[in-house]
């Protein structure tokens, strides 16, 4: 193995934590997603962890995060519109509460997935 093999390693497991992982690498991992000002307050940035879009929010220095894609049509909700604790999707105006994933009512009816995120100085983990 080289030396920038090795050290390109290296720097990937400082940005993978795990949590809760046993010996077997089974669990959730906490990934390092941004820093807390790269997201101003009541804004959105979409992020891509393998193959998982998410979508991270500041609600007034408080940091969540949900799938990224809107569950009633293929749009980016971390290009949608924040207003109350809700993210509105901009494809239909679909509305979901962004601490816990509900659907706000029609057009969308399924809720979305959320994710555990971590506040580590000013850099931001979410589990996955």
């Amino acid at each position: 193995m080289t030396r920038g093999r090795v050290r390109g390693i290296v720097l990937f497991m400082a940005a993978v934590r795990n949590t809760g992982a046993d010996h077997t690498g089974r669990g959730m991992a906490a990934h390092l997603v941004a820093k807390t000002s790269e997201i101003a307050e009541n804004e959105a940035k979409k992020v891509i962890i393998g193959d998982q879009h998410i979508a991270i929010y500041n609600l007034g220095g408080e940091f969540f995060a949900s799938d990224d894609i809107c569950t009633h049509a293929y749009a980016s909700l971390a290009e949608g519109y924040i207003e109350d604790g809700c993210v509105e999707c901009p494809l239909h105006a679909g509305r979901f509460d962004i601490k816990t994933g509900k659907a706000q009512g029609v057009p969308v009816t399924e809720d979305l997935k959320t994710f555990k995120v971590k506040v580590e100085g000013d850099s931001i983990y979410v589990e996955v």
